[in-house]
């Protein structure tokens, strides 16, 4: 059985995937990239990674090839199994091998294995359908012509504006020849008109005052429907990043290892049992990824060097 193709389902999905007896691939989410010097644009994806030193058996991958292929579970086991021993056959015959879609495994002179990823695939769901594109150089001239024809169109303004001017002139003496003329005929009713605006400024501005005392008088500032208080609920922070200790099929042997962790200072969790019908135990749950992955290594380094981080979906 070709199991190639299951582990990059998988990788869609989990960040990590487990081939028992192998080793384990890991993802860390890559944001979007800009290249200056190419002008060139990534969208962000999953970097895979691969650990030789997480061989054991989580059920993952057994779990989901028995629920693809209809088949049970020690069977799935079986054929992963032998698939690791060809893999294995591969890297002592040619010092290499290759996964399609997930990378390339080879030897080293030391003999460690040497994991380089595909770059065919983006494995992160949320950029689906994006892909990495080029951008033309923006290129700046300088229109010497347009500015040319600019400043003569200025200048063509300019002198249609002075001709308005002149005919300005002409026109405003005339009118102040007229305007002359009216003030000596209209100086003898100019004081009769005067005095009959300011009695009717005088009684508009008495009728506004009393309209604006009788408004003050009414105003009231009793609310007769009071405001209904406001309850303000506050969510539970959401820890969707859990650091794995282990899981297991019995439920007694995965309350054991929850007290001990609890005992060692642990924030220590059980989550319900999962559709492969294994019970997870957690060192803890956090709300980023980077905390998370902080953790992860200081346990890896002190206490389980299998431990691994579980991203729940959000």
């Amino acid at each position: 059985m070709n199991i190639e193709s299951y582990i990059a389902q998988l990788l869609h999905r989990y960040q990590c995937v487990t081939i028992p007896g192998f080793g384990a691939f890991l993802t860390e989410i890559q944001s979007a990239q800009w290249i200056e010097s190419a002008n060139s644009f990534f969208p962000p994806k999953k970097m895979i990674s691969f650990n030789a030193n997480l061989k054991n058996n989580d059920g993952l991958l057994a779990n989901h090839i028995a629920q693809v292929e209809k088949t049970s579970y020690d069977y799935a086991v079986s054929a992963i199994q032998f698939e690791v021993m060809n893999w294995k056959t591969a890297l002592e015959t040619n010092g290499v091998f290759t996964i399609k879609n997930v990378g390339t495994i080879s030897l080293n002179a030391d003999d460690n294995l040497i994991f380089k990823p595909s770059e065919q695939v983006n494995y992160l769901t949320s950029s689906f359908g994006l892909s990495s594109f080029v951008s033309p150089v923006v290129k700046r001239e300088i229109f010497e012509q347009k500015m040319e024809t600019l400043a003569e169109s200025k200048v063509i303004a300019i002198e249609e504006e002075e001709k308005e001017e002149k005919s300005a002139n002409h026109f405003l003496k005339y009118a102040a020849i007229f305007v002359l003329g009216l003030s000596l005929t209209g100086s003898i009713g100019y004081s009769i008109f005067q005095n009959q605006i300011a009695t009717q400024t005088t009684l508009v501005e008495t009728a506004v005052q009393k309209q604006v005392q009788n408004k003050i008088q009414e105003a009231t500032f009793f609310i007769s429907t009071p405001i209904p208080a406001v309850t303000l609920s506050v969510k539970e922070r959401k820890l969707p990043y859990h650091v794995v200790a282990g899981a297991f099929r019995d439920e007694t042997n995965a309350e054991k290892i929850f007290k001990t962790l609890s005992e060692h200072g642990f924030k220590a969790r059980r989550l319900a049992i999962n559709k492969y019908g294994l019970y997870p135990v957690l060192y803890g749950s956090y709300a980023t990824l980077a905390e998370a992955i902080k953790v992860k290594r200081e346990v890896q380094e002190s206490e389980n060097p299998e431990a691994w981080v579980l991203i729940e979906s959000l």
